[in-house]
């Protein structure tokens, strides 16, 4: 699964991915001073894993990863290739979500693309940009449709009233996301044009120090600007994020959170909201060799997530023994657990938890 972070030029999108995957993305105070995506393998933090690392002192701990591309920023007239935004536009194309990092912070050291402060415009222009690329795409497909349409075939007829009436939507500023379709209409005609708006997204307002806690005037403005589903919003502070991720230490790190009132980085709570905002969660295999995480889409039954190990789990597929996560910390051991009683031997329907501890029993 991957996310990509947009933004106007200059709002801190290259410094929070670089927090973000410890690479060194170029971030500089210039215009389109990204231009090829970076790329970054992000891992999702998880204390469960630590737990279980004590556990069972395996060989290696593998965390579950989300990819994070580091896309160039986007201007007014992207959709028509403005600012090379042809390019940009398909680069966010070929992600799964949108982390959308909104400037919520006054430097006049730092320049803006537009002259002034105002997330609120920001965040309608990249909108408007992915609207119209959305309009496009759309608008191509209706044309098609409503040739065949003209001939009297019905699901055409029935594809044409769908595609109308997303066009108006669009040329109205609403976002597909926004929009309540049926399930058969939607997996039928909406999710197969890999629209930009329908894809779910993340608002980052990026703030000074003093905000972190409570956020500023420039963050509830953007609050009262959202009603999209499928969005959320998260506040950090970029630069000192950057700061953070320059401490080596462990203990250092946690003295600088706790003087700024946080329990934890501002990063690692952007990264466990994309992972949601993806609709993902986690199962773990535990052994000796080695204790991992593996992602999976929320609603995964027992065999799908086995095929995440390998396709051959998935074919071949018998059963799966299954620990809840507290029953394994609680016992101490998957012995244990199994002694207690609190092992299930599940089939390939069993729809995984969150957590869940997984042995698969599978022949090819």
């Amino acid at each position: 699964m991957k996310s990509g972070i947009v933004g106007l030029p200059n709002v801190g999108k290259s410094t929070l991915f670089n927090c973000l995957s410890n690479s060194k993305a170029q971030s500089a105070n210039f215009p389109f001073c990204t231009i090829e995506p970076n790329i970054g393998v992000i891992n999702v933090p998880d204390n469960r894993l630590d737990k279980l690392n004590d556990l069972v002192k395996p060989k290696k701990v593998i965390p579950a990863t989300v990819e994070i591309v580091d896309i160039a920023g986007l201007v007014k007239g992207a959709s028509k290739g403005e600012g090379l935004g042809n390019k940009f536009l398909a680069n966010i194309r070929e992600t799964d979500a949108i982390i959308h990092v909104l400037r919520c912070f006054d430097n006049d050291n730092v320049v803006h693309v537009d002259g002034s402060i105002d997330p609120v415009r920001d965040k309608e222009i990249i909108d408007i940009e992915l609207q119209l690329k959305d309009l496009e795409v759309v608008t191509k497909k209706l044309e098609k449709v409503a040739r065949v349409a003209k001939t009297g075939n019905k699901e055409s007829q029935k594809e044409e009233a769908v595609l109308n009436s997303v066009v108006q939507d669009l040329e109205n500023s609403k976002n597909i996301r926004s929009i309540d379709f049926s399930k058969d209409v939607y997996i039928k005609y909406i999710k197969p044009l890999q629209l930009l708006t329908d894809k779910p997204v993340l608002y980052v307002c990026n703030v000074e120090e003093e905000s972190i806690l409570t956020g500023n005037n420039y963050v509830e403005e953007v609050k009262k600007s959202i009603k999209d589903k499928f969005a959320e919003i998260i506040i950090l502070a970029a630069r000192i994020e950057s700061e953070i991720n320059e401490l080596s230490e462990h203990e250092e790190r946690k003295i600088f959170l706790n003087d700024l009132g946080l329990d934890e980085p501002g990063s690692n709570k952007l990264i466990k909201s994309t992972y949601s905002l993806l609709s993902l969660h986690t199962y773990f295999t535990a052994g000796i060799k080695e204790v991992r995480a593996w992602t999976i889409p929320i609603g995964s039954k027992a065999s799908q997530a086995a095929g995440v190990i390998h396709s051959d789990f998935e074919k071949g597929f018998i059963k799966t023994e299954v620990i809840s996560y507290s029953d394994y910390i609680s016992y101490g051991s998957e012995l244990k657990a199994k002694e207690a009683g609190k092992m299930r031997v599940e089939g390939k329907d069993y729809v995984v938890n969150d957590g869940d501890v997984m042995h698969f029993l599978f022949n090819v």
